[in-house]
């Protein structure tokens, strides 16, 4: 059994319009419901053997602060280039890639991740939100068997749902 952690990375800020989409910050919002992510998947025990983030700032900030949440070392998280700006070929080709452990934390962006989660349940979802966050589960014993319609999703969670908005 494999378990694919995915993250859209947290609300990042558009105030200095010079600035490089890569090199956008998260803003505070968007470090809280990191934050509120991470304690939610520690409490229900989802803690990655693996995490493979987007080079973009606001990846690897939201990606920081979940493995601090989760206890996870920050110097073990994998920068993965293909995350960003990524086909839904290029998300599953780093999926398939995955060598070692069964539960897999990714970070990264829309729309990719709200199309790989809809190719991978082979079911219609909405938009993940900033910091959403679904649980998909496989049974194969393998990254590189899973296929699209592989996937069954265990549950998606909003971080407004976790702040009471």
């Amino acid at each position: 059994m494999k378990t694919l952690i995915l993250v859209r990375h947290g609300k990042s800020s558009w105030d200095q319009p010079a600035l490089a989409d890569f090199d956008r910050p998260l803003l505070p919002r968007g470090q809280k419901d990191a934050r509120l992510i991470g304690e939610f998947l520690a409490g229900h025990h989802l803690v990655p053997d693996v995490i493979r983030v987007s080079p973009a700032l606001r990846a690897r900030e939201t990606a920081r602060i979940l493995a601090d949440a989760l206890g996870y070392p920050t110097a073990g998280i994998d920068e993965e280039p293909a995350i960003y700006e990524a086909a839904v070929s290029d998300l599953l080709g780093v999926l398939r890639a995955t060598r070692n452990g069964d539960t897999l934390l990714m970070v990264g962006h829309n729309p990719g991740f709200s199309v790989l989660l809809n190719s991978l349940t082979d079911e219609t979802h909405e938009d993940l939100p900033t910091c959403g966050t679904a649980v998909v589960e496989f049974n194969v014993k393998e990254w590189s068997d899973i296929l699209p319609g592989s996937g069954r999703l265990r549950w998606l969670q909003r971080p407004k749902q976790l702040r009471g908005d």
